[in-house]
Order: structure tokens, then sequence, then C-alpha cells
């Protein structure tokens, strides 16, 4: 595990005041050690970091979308070629963007998991959704069979 620094230790003070006694409630999955203090102290420094970088590239973005969609009728001579280069540009970029602001709502929503405390119960079942996954997925709000279930459907 990585040494956390001085800040950030001091940021997941401020955003968990109560992660000490809650990682203790925290659910893990048959023969699973439980979530230790270090463990879930990675898992929040993880996600503040970020939402802070999500958010700063997101704003980027959002301007570099801005920007095409404010010179998309520039240029009275391209031909179609150049039209569907262009066209082509700003759904990327727009699919970008929003798979970005998804993301950052994901992380959101597991930030505020782990202030309510139920971070590491499936939304669905109610039961542990595993240390593995998330660690592996620290955004993972279904356990491994829930998320099976629901990708069938």
């Amino acid at each position: 595990m990585a040494k956390l620094s001085t800040d950030t230790r001091a940021a997941l003070r401020e955003n968990f005041p109560n992660l000490a006694k809650d990682v203790k409630r925290f659910p893990v999955r048959d023969g699973e050690e439980p979530w230790t203090r270090a463990e879930m102290e990675e898992q929040a420094a993880f996600l503040l970091q970020d939402k802070e970088r999500l958010q700063r590239e997101l704003a980027a973005a959002d301007a570099e979308l801005s920007d095409l969609l404010r010179n998309s009728g520039d240029g009275a001579g391209d031909d179609q070629a150049d039209y569907g280069s262009s066209a082509l540009e700003r759904e990327q970029e727009l699919t970008l963007v929003n798979n970005m602001r998804d993301l950052l709502d994901q992380t959101v929503h597991a930030i505020d998991r782990i202030r309510k405390g139920t971070y590491a119960t499936c939304e669905i079942t109610g039961l542990p959704i595993g240390k593995a996954r998330l660690q592996a997925f620290p955004r993972a709000t279904l356990s491994v069979e829930a998320k099976t279930r629901e990708e069938r459907r």
C-alpha cells in the first residue's frame, strides 16, 4: 500500500470523519479478510483524487466541445468530406464528455456510499460486493452475481 501524504490524510479526515468506525461495518465475502482502515483510506483517497482529475478533464473537454460546436458553422467552402469529418469529431468529443460525466457520477456515488457507511454492499441484493472486486473497480455498486443477472436482461 502506498503511503498517504499529509494533505491526503487531511482530505480523508475532512470528507470521511467516521471512516475509522465505519470501516468495521463494511461487509466482505466469505473467505475475505475484513477491510482495514488503511485499505479503506486507500480506496477513499483514490476516489477523491479521481474525482478531482475527472472534474478537471471534464471542464477541459467541455471547453473543447464548446469550441467545436461554436466553430462548426465556419468554413463556408468546406466540401462534404470536411463537413463529415467535423461532424464525426464533434460526435466523438460528445461521447467522451458523456462517458466522463458518467464516470464522475459513479465516483461521487462511491464517495457518498463510503460517507453513508453503505460502501461494499450490493445495491440490489444487500450482500457484500467483495473486496477484490472493489479494489479492482472502486465504483462497483453490485456484486458479481447481481451484475451478471443485470447484464443478462
